[in-house]
């Protein structure tokens, strides 16, 4: 770790210290080290070729809607292969919430997300990105009759 100075205005500096306290940071170094990660990692979701990413996209919908449910179910099916689970909430009798985490490219993640969001009934759509990098790592594993098992696990990192 190294150490920087940096220069900032008093009244910028206020701001950032109201910032902090209301954030619970117990130091300025922290805040800073997070505005930096943040600002870069948007700069990585925005780049041109966008990288890999993990999302959380999460909406509310009226399941009463014409064939949205399975409009909803296609599209994801669709997608299977950014998809990684679905969380499906029933609100109360008319509405439900679904909470889907998404991994892969950022451009099909954004993409995917922003379907999900645009189709009539979906509504309160939200997506967060999350820039990872991803390692494939094959290992093996030892099960309970001692036959040892080969495999690849998706190991995104941040």
């Amino acid at each position: 770790m190294q150490r920087i100075t940096i220069t900032v205005d008093d009244d910028l500096l206020d701001q950032f210290d109201r910032y902090l306290a209301d954030k619970g940071y117990g130091n300025r170094s922290e805040g800073f080290r997070d505005l930096i990660r943040d600002r870069l990692a948007r700069q990585s979701l925005d780049a041109a070729d966008g990288g890999t990413c993990v999302a959380c996209v999460s909406y509310v919908y009226n399941h009463h809607e014409r064939q949205l449910s399975r409009r909803l179910v296609e599209a994801q099916h669709a997608h299977h292969d950014i998809g990684v689970t679905t969380l499906h909430v029933h609100l109360d009798h008319d509405n439900c919430m679904e909470a889907l985490v998404l991994e892969g490219p950022t451009p099909a993640v954004r993409d995917f997300a922003e379907t999900l969001a645009a189709e009539e009934g979906v509504r309160h759509a939200n997506v967060h990105l999350v820039p990872v990098r991803s390692d494939r790592a094959s290992h093996s594993h030892t099960g309970r009759g001692g036959t040892a098992t080969e495999h690849s696990h998706h190991h995104p990192r941040t």
